[in-house]
């Protein structure tokens, strides 16, 4: 099989994407696609300067719609034109229009594969691409809290002076200012945080408040983020190309809440395999249940 792959905006996030992909070799091939086609046929052409020095080889083109058929994956990361906006649903007219020009030129090439949605706000967008494809829900979906979950990873790592590999769980929900740490999921090599032994005391709800501004931060300070959405979409790429039947928090469809939302879910070769349902405590599930409401709300605005 000759793993291909889409990416459509070649902006900041969508050439890192492409960047990760690359250097780590995850595909054979990759089309980018921009509406200003010459930056999509610049990062091509770095891209491919690259080659003699990586230990892959990926042949890399641009702005080829019609070599998106035989693609495997889509990834859709398709931005705003003003990026420094806290809240991400502020984004949703701008992209929301984007998206229901491109989405109908890529199924008019004949493409049958998977959508892996970064466009913001994520769930929005997600649920916006299924309901113009009418593909399943296991075919569509987003990268949701993946990068959420990295960052609060990082936070507790940091916090306990560990590897934040070391840290397990999860932040679940929007993609955005409703997301939450689900803390009864969070453990250390399978003791759970509230009984990890510390000098001093956690205070989870700052902890909490790091995680949710972290990328405000990073957007504040550098004008965009992109460099932890690639690597996690290039992880998620990667699981899928080798179906490798692992779990990421995603954007995935709930019909618990009929709505996309982010939560633990299995992936593979044919897309989403199965979604997982952590045990939550009640004002988690409140917090969860609000949560798939915002999503709601704004998709039925659209």
């Amino acid at each position: 099989m000759k793993r291909k792959v889409g990416i459509i905006g070649a902006g900041h996030v969508g050439s890192d994407v492409a960047f990760s992909l690359v250097t780590q070799g995850i595909c054979d091939e990759i089309i980018l696609i921009d509406k200003v086609e010459a930056k999509a046929e610049s990062e091509a052409l770095e891209l491919r300067d690259m080659s003699s020095m990586t230990h892959f080889h990926t042949a890399v083109t641009a702005n080829d719609w019609e070599g998106l058929k035989e693609a495997d994956v889509i990834i859709m990361a398709v931005g705003p034109e003003t990026l420094l906006r806290q809240d991400r649903m502020e984004e949703l007219v701008e992209t929301s229009r984007s998206v229901a020009e491109i989405v109908p030129k890529i199924l008019a090439t004949g493409f049958k594969g998977i959508f892996v949605n970064i466009t913001n706000p994520c769930d929005v967008i997600t649920m916006l691409i299924q309901k113009i494809t009418g593909f399943d829900h296991s075919r569509v979906f987003g990268t949701g809290t993946s990068l959420d979950t990295a960052r609060m990873r990082r936070v507790v790592g940091e916090a306990l002076h560990i590897n934040p590999k070391s840290v397990e769980g999860y932040v679940l929900g929007e993609h955005g200012e409703s997301q939450f740490v689900a803390w009864s999921t969070v453990k250390i090599g399978g003791v759970h945080i509230t009984d990890y032994k510390t000098e001093t005391t956690l205070d989870l709800p700052a902890l909490k408040d790091t995680v949710r501004f972290g990328g405000w931060n990073i957007l504040t300070g550098k004008g965009w983020t992109s460099f932890g959405i690639a690597t996690a979409t290039a992880n998620i790429v990667g699981a899928l190309l080798s179906d490798a039947k692992q779990v990421f928090p995603l954007a995935v469809f709930s019909e618990q809440t009929n709505t996309y939302i982010g939560q633990p879910a299995i992936i593979g070769a044919n897309g989403v395999i199965d979604i997982l349902e952590p045990t939550l405590t009640k004002e988690e599930q409140a917090n969860f249940s609000n949560s798939a409401a915002v999503i709601r709300k704004a998709f039925d605005l659209l």
